[in-house]
């Protein structure tokens, strides 16, 4: 049975979560599929396009 507005979470739980976060911030690389796709596309349209302004 699941409670409304309680959630759990392993990863958090254990430090995985603040562990990927720590080291996405000190690389500048994200760890996300999203924010791999969302940094190469932008550096993609940039070698294309060049700067953005």
């Amino acid at each position: 049975m699941k409670i409304p507005g309680l959630s759990f979470s392993l990863k958090r739980a254990v430090g995985v979560t603040a562990v990927k976060q720590k080291i996405s911030k000190k690389t500048g690389i994200p760890l996300t599929k999203q924010g791999v796709e969302r940094k190469i596309g932008g550096a993609i349209l940039k070698s294309v396009f060049g700067k953005k302004r």
